[in-house]
């Protein structure tokens, strides 16, 4: 008869590493333009592998009796995972976020807490004998462990919660920004980024309760079945890595990033031109509306707030004062309605009526049937198909 080394459970956790080191060797292979975002997807994925791994080996029911034969070492050592993961997801959101993107030195801070748990298990452990290793890992139980641990423990899970807290102020502001500046946002999808960032930090906060759980079992003798929830964990992350992998890897793409140096913490620099702090006024009203009804720039499908700013001759900045002041919007909803409104003009002119209204949406600017038929009916009541008709039918 052969030993039973790994159960169910253990399996799921092979499994989640599996795919995840399949999938980061795929991306570090795979050459293609903005490398950089593949090597943070790729070692993101490599922590989210040592995860399973550190589990399997100190709580696994027959392999860490065999890890400790093999060497003591391994204990610990893939533990570092969960310091690392939570940064890298970080950078990960902002390559895909800021043009050009690379770290910089305050980037450092994030690595601190790794930094800080690599030190003591250095000294605290991995200096020991290897007897004494043996001895620490053959005598241990989770309830007599130091509750200091557990505390540490607790620590961690909210580290990677912050910073997955951080990745969605960073998606937030990237969504605000591509409406504020672009007039057609249809090639940007960040559907998977969102998924990815919102899914793994649902697990996060899951840790977050079992860690706790952990603490008022042992420390406060709060009954509670925190094995059942670590399990729960581990089946959601496997869950979790499949669905993202075999059905969406890659599939986030962006139109065009922030510069770097903006930062979320960073506000505009004080020292602005003159000409950026100039009042909005009824001139400058004036200007912007008569160049909109006389020179039409929104015909052109990629107009950016900076090419319209230009054509002008105002500060984007000012112009996006006045836009978002005055006319109460923003540069993607000014744009399209302007759009919308030559729209109504071709469809109702009989001159026009040899064009079909695919014609006419390309002819006005956009370059999505969806988009452009779910602004037409939110302004207008209708779907441009039945305008047209409706207005021909007068």
């Amino acid at each position: 008869m052969y030993d039973v080394i790994f159960n169910t459970h253990d399996v799921v956790l092979l499994m989640t590493a599996y795919q995840c080191i399949l999938f980061a060797l795929l991306l570090l292979t795979i050459k293609r333009d903005k490398y950089i975002r593949n090597v943070f997807l790729a070692f993101f994925l490599l922590q989210q592998a040592a995860i399973p791994l550190d589990i399997l080996i100190s709580f696994g029911a027959e392999f860490r009796h065999i890890a400790i034969k093999w060497s003591p070492d391994l204990f610990y050592v893939f533990g570092f995972g969960y310091w690392l993961e939570g940064p890298l997801l970080l950078w990960y959101t902002r390559s895909l976020i800021y043009k050009d993107y690379r770290l910089r030195l305050k980037d450092i801070f994030y690595l601190l807490p790794f930094i800080a748990y690599a030190g003591y298990q250095l000294i605290f452990y991995y200096s020991l004998d290897v007897s004494d290793k043996v001895s620490i890992q053959e005598e241990y139980d989770l309830s007599v462990a130091p509750q200091i641990m557990n505390y540490v423990t607790l620590f961690r899970e909210l580290f990677r919660v912050a910073l997955g807290v951080i990745c969605l102020i960073e998606i937030k502001r990237y969504t605000q920004h591509i409406r504020t500046n672009f007039s057609d946002i249809d090639k940007i999808d960040l559907t998977w980024l969102k998924i990815l960032v919102i899914g793994f930090l649902a697990i996060r906060f899951w840790a977050v309760l079992v860690a706790a759980m952990i603490i008022l079992a042992i420390s406060f003798g709060i009954s509670t079945n925190f094995e059942i929830m670590g399990l729960i964990g581990n089946y959601t992350t496997f869950f979790m890595v499949s669905v993202l992998i075999f059905f969406g890897l890659g599939h986030s793409s962006v139109f065009e990033g922030l510069e770097q140096r903006q930062t979320p913490s960073e506000e505009p620099a004080k020292d602005e031109p003159e000409q950026v702090k100039e009042k909005i006024t009824p001139e400058l009203i004036a200007q912007v509306t008569q160049y909109m009804e006389t020179e039409k720039p929104y015909l052109t499908p990629a107009l950016t707030l900076e090419k319209l700013a230009i054509q002008m001759r105002i500060p984007a900045r000012l112009l996006s004062n006045i836009i978002n002041r005055h006319f109460n919007c923003h540069f993607f909803e000014f744009i399209n309605s302007y759009r919308i409104d030559e729209a109504k003009c071709m469809l109702s002119n009989q001159n026009q009526s040899d064009k079909t209204v695919l014609d006419i949406m390309l002819d006005v600017g956009f370059n999505s049937k969806a988009t452009f038929n779910t602004l037409f009916k939110k302004k207008v009541g209708m779907t441009p198909s039945e305008y047209r008709k409706s207005v021909n039918t007068i």
